[in-house]
């Protein structure tokens, strides 16, 4: 299924944010970057709707908001941005996970959780 289809159910499992301030923590971020895939009308409603601002890559050559901008903060880490990109490039090194081969959800849960292990693992070798 293509993301676009699921960025609704995306968009309300996400868990409330800390901003700094005080007072109850906002339960949406404030805009969302995201690349062609998700420049339709749905998507962009839907974002709407909850109060977020969509910055979206326009289809097509060029434009206010082209993919080259965008990736600007594809990869930056902000208290309001959720950092996806980054951590799917690092799973998708692994193939099992990249291709999912089993056919039983629990099998396919143990594989994530062993591969998000050994990423931080590297992180912490990387680190000292």
């Amino acid at each position: 299924m293509h993301d676009s289809k699921m960025l609704e159910a995306a968009l309300n499992a996400i868990p409330p944010v800390r901003n700094g301030r005080p007072g109850r923590p906002r339960s949406r971020p404030d805009k969302l970057h995201v690349d062609k895939g998700y420049d339709y009308a749905t998507c962009r409603q839907a974002l709407k709707e909850r109060g977020i601002e969509p910055r979206i890559a326009r289809r097509g050559v060029g434009g206010v908001e082209w993919s080259e901008r965008l990736g600007r903060f594809r990869w930056v880490h902000t208290r309001v941005n959720v950092v996806v990109e980054r951590t799917m490039s690092w799973l998708n090194r692994f193939r099992r996970l990249r291709v999912r081969y089993e056919q039983h959800a629990d099998t396919h849960q143990a594989f994530l959780s062993l591969a998000c292990a050994l990423v931080c693992v590297k992180q912490l070798r990387r680190l000292t």
